[in-house]
């Protein structure tokens, strides 16, 4: 009798055990939803780029948080908006504080390859490695996985660009052990990103995480809305002019106008005879 009792015990045990451990993920979803109807609309990130030319241009964001969490966790908060203020001031960028939770970052840059390091700087920050320490930001969003690209081309009078940028968002979705998204953060968080400059903009949509953008501005402004808790992608090709090149084509216009100017509309001045001149110093 005593193993039946055992094995009666064990078995008590283990579904017992099962029953813990099925209310306690009920628990969490349930949290987690509650969560999702408290702080609805919690965070507002718009990230944008203006370019006016090859060598002027801004990177531009706007951060809202919402009352909800401004709420919640003053504290942190506020630690989150003083994090952004250093890495703009790491990357000669200003901040503009418009109220207690809203704040908007404009950080320069001046070539291509300046904007895509600053970019991938400030979304990704750096980890600066000490003897025996290591210094980060004490307070962030959740980790997210970014990497922003730009090539340029330069086709004599014209420099092609091509952006190219990634961000994986599925830290900010609540998955089940399958993958699937059990909360949709798309309620907590509001993100964009957009692209601003003086030439049209053509988006680029053969990626399957290929975002489709809101075009306005006649096409030279696309904003993307991207998709929390997903993989997101976008790509985009503009054309803009540029003044080394237009510089040599005006020289050389120059030069072929002032040679002809003195060898053709000037008093007493012939090309033939210039030519003749000219081998007969040779000879």
């Amino acid at each position: 009798m005593k193993p039946t009792v055992l094995a009666t015990r064990k078995s008590k045990v283990n579904f017992m055990g099962v029953i813990s451990s099925a209310f306690g993920r009920l628990r969490v979803i349930w949290m987690m939803v509650l969560a999702a109807l408290l702080l609805s609309g919690c965070v507002k990130y718009d990230a944008g780029i203006n370019v006016e030319n090859l060598h002027n241009g801004e990177i531009v964001q706007h951060i809202k948080l919402g009352e909800q969490l401004t709420s919640f966790s003053k504290s942190t908060v506020q630690e989150y908006l003083d994090s952004i203020e250093r890495r703009a001031r790491r990357l000669e960028g200003k901040t503009k504080r418009l109220s207690k939770d809203e704040m908007v970052v404009n950080i320069p840059f001046n070539t291509g390859a300046e904007l895509e390091s600053k970019f991938n700087e400030f979304f990704n920050p750096s980890v600066k490695k000490g003897n025996k320490s290591q210094t980060v930001e004490t307070v962030d969003l959740p980790q997210l996985e970014s990497k922003f690209r730009l090539k340029q081309s330069n086709l004599l009078l014209f420099v092609r660009n091509k952006l190219i940028y990634d961000v994986d968002l599925r830290s900010l979705g609540v998955l089940s052990s399958n993958g699937s998204v059990i909360v949709s953060p798309g309620s907590l968080f509001d993100l964009e990103f957009s692209l601003n400059t003086s030439a049209k903009v053509k988006s680029i949509e053969k990626s399957p995480n290929a975002i489709t953008p809101v075009i306005s501005d006649e096409g030279h402004k696309l904003v993307w809305t991207l998709k929390p808790g997903e993989l997101n992608h976008i790509e985009a090709v503009f054309w803009l002019p540029s003044p080394i090149g237009i510089g040599a084509l005006v020289i050389a216009l120059l030069v072929v106008v002032g040679f002809y100017i003195k060898y053709n509309t000037l008093p007493g001045m012939d090309m033939g005879a210039v030519k003749t001149q000219a081998w007969q110093k040779v000879q």
